[in-house]
């Protein structure tokens, strides 16, 4: 193969494989914008940082809030709080409860899932949660670009009925979080269950 050649091989390959990630972004993105709200038995909020101060970072706070509204719409009778212990030292299930119960779901209302240390891990969790407590549907909250990931760990772990719900907060870092939830997406595609 001649060095010409070579050049208009590679050439063709890094173009294909652009089109093919803008692609799949452009369909991450508009999976993970287009709601899809029903009535479920079970609201899934994933978890995000804490602040060092223990309140939630904006992007959580978000989640937290689009929570509020839709529990407050009647999608949903029972919030489930997904997350772990982050860097920051607080436990991120516990701080979503807080801010939950603070602006009105009563806690009777709010199950905390502090071993939520990825969402795969929290989709395990809420199948577990639904079997306990015979609960057939979920509606997920998180950000747009995670919707997709999110809905198919669940989907892995055999819950059927996901619905979804993106919290209403965009940012410059959103670009880094597509990319890598491409990959992410992909990775759960063949994560054995």
């Amino acid at each position: 193969m001649t060095s010409t050649r070579l050049w208009k091989y590679l050439l063709r390959t890094i173009l294909f494989s652009s089109a093919f990630i803008l692609l799949a972004a452009c369909a991450l993105i508009w999976d993970g914008l287009h709601d899809e709200i029903g009535t479920a038995d079970l609201g899934v909020v994933l978890g995000n940082t804490v602040n060092i101060d223990g309140s939630p970072s904006p992007r959580l706070a978000a989640r937290l809030d689009r929570t509020l509204e839709l529990y407050r719409q009647g999608a949903f009778p029972l919030v489930l709080v997904s997350g772990a212990l982050g860097k920051e030292g607080h436990d991120e299930a516990s701080v979503m409860r807080d801010y939950l119960t603070s602006r009105g779901i009563p806690s009777t209302q709010v199950i905390v899932d502090s071993d939520g240390r990825t969402t795969f891990a929290t989709a395990k969790n809420t199948k577990a949660l639904m079997k306990l407590r015979r609960l057939r549907s979920v509606l997920v909250v998180s950000q747009y670009f995670h919707m997709s990931r999110a809905k198919l760990a669940m989907r892995r772990f055999g819950i059927s009925t996901v619905y979804s719900a993106h919290a209403r907060h965009f940012e410059a870092r959103d670009l880094y979080s597509i990319i890598r939830e491409l990959v992410g997406y992909l990775s759960y595609t063949f994560k054995a269950v």
